[in-house]
């Protein structure tokens, strides 16, 4: 059985230094993204939006959220029409869900809710876990090795090296290299994180679109319907939902028929 509505809320104050009475209040996806945020360190706390009063600001936190779910291969579906109520057993259901996931995945140490929300970066993980005896000794052995280096420096042999360019060239080479690969690291973490966005534009592309489209079956219907004598304001009315349908923007022109398809054999052609 998972946790009551008194154990959530507590959790969730706690964890992110809020102030919420119910757990309906998470339906804005805010605490949502934030509690992923708390596991994963990399969620885009800037465009999480706690301060709303809207639904598109809903919709954009949840985008917000399935990115991470896509980029993390979260294997849940959020539900977010559902959620978007703000209905008290949807958000129940899905915060227990929450929390099961964060008790198996959150790596320990502190977190700064509060820094997070204001565009702090990303704790490191010996941030969080800061390992103070090592770090000692690592920097008395390190101490300890310039001590000798220092001394060795002194003999002839040791000064004569020292001219030598051979050295600094090879550690020139070293670090480009590790530049490079640093580069070329953060250029494909950034591809990847555009091919996420790109899914779930696709996605939201298909899912709008097909709610439209059942809104064309439905009014084309309803005209057919209606054509037997039915209420003119009624009938007005669905015709007015259908030029809203089929209205276009300035500077945007529906193809003809069968210039879709010779646009995609185009497309389909290699060169």
């Amino acid at each position: 059985m998972g946790e009551s509505r008194t154990e959530l809320l507590a959790w969730v104050n706690d964890l992110l230094q809020l102030n919420y009475t119910k757990v309906e209040q998470a339906g804005t996806g805010a605490a949502y993204c934030q509690i992923m945020d708390s596991v994963f360190n990399d969620v885009h706390m800037t465009k999480v939006k706690f301060d709303t009063k809207h639904e598109y600001e809903y919709v954009s936190n949840f985008k917000v959220l399935q990115h991470t779910f896509d980029k993390h291969k979260i294997d849940k579906i959020i539900p977010v029409d559902k959620l978007m109520k703000c209905k008290f057993q949807d958000n129940l259901e899905f915060m227990q869900w929450v929390k099961r996931f964060w008790d198996q995945n959150f790596p320990g140490g502190a977190y700064d809710s509060v820094q997070r929300r204001k565009g702090g970066g990303p704790s490191s993980a010996s941030a969080r876990s800061p390992a103070v005896g090592r770090s000692s000794a690592v920097g008395a052995g390190a101490a300890a090795s310039m001590a000798r280096k220092a001394i060795n420096n002194n003999s002839p042999a040791a000064r004569s090296a020292n001219r030598t360019p051979t050295g600094r060239l090879s550690s020139s080479k070293v670090g480009g290299g590790s530049a490079d690969a640093a580069k070329i690291g953060d250029l494909k973490a950034q591809v990847t994180d555009l091919k996420v966005t790109v899914d779930g534009l696709e996605k939201e592309r298909d899912f709008y679109f097909g709610k439209l489209r059942e809104i064309e079956i439905l009014v084309q219907e309803q005209l057919e319907v209606s054509q037997g004598g039915a209420d003119e304001t009624d009938r007005d009315c669905i015709k007015e939902i259908q030029g809203i349908l089929y209205r276009t923007e300035e500077g945007f022109e529906v193809p003809p028929e069968g210039e879709d398809e010779d646009e995609e054999q185009y497309d389909d052609e290699t060169f």
